[in-house]
């Protein structure tokens, strides 16, 4: 049986865009944390809570441009070298995506 091949930078685009989004999603937001840290550890829980705050206090129009960029670069860092988990993070961006279309 065939092994799906994922393409490591678009997964870590597509996670950090529903990141993003998730930070600002009062329904999800702990949901999403809690997955996420199971991922990738709790280091990044923690890291989600700040990227939250700084999208909520910062009064750069930019900022959620900024802050996807961060965590794609983060997150395409982690995938180099943890290969593995590809497939779990491109999961919870899709279960993620389907959540915050219910909102």
């Amino acid at each position: 049986m065939p092994a799906n091949v994922l393409h490591q930078p678009r997964v870590a685009f597509d996670a950090a865009r529903t990141l993003v989004d998730v930070c600002a999603a009062d329904d999800i937001f702990a949901w999403y944390g809690d997955q996420l840290a199971a991922v990738l550890g709790p280091s990044y829980q923690r890291d989600l809570l700040a990227t939250r705050t700084e999208l909520t206090r910062s009064q750069r129009v930019d900022i959620r441009n900024i802050e996807t960029g961060k965590w794609r670069v983060k997150l395409e860092d982690v995938l180099r070298t943890r290969a593995d988990i590809a497939e779990r993070l491109h999961h919870l961006t899709q279960s993620a995506t389907t959540r915050l279309a219910r909102e």
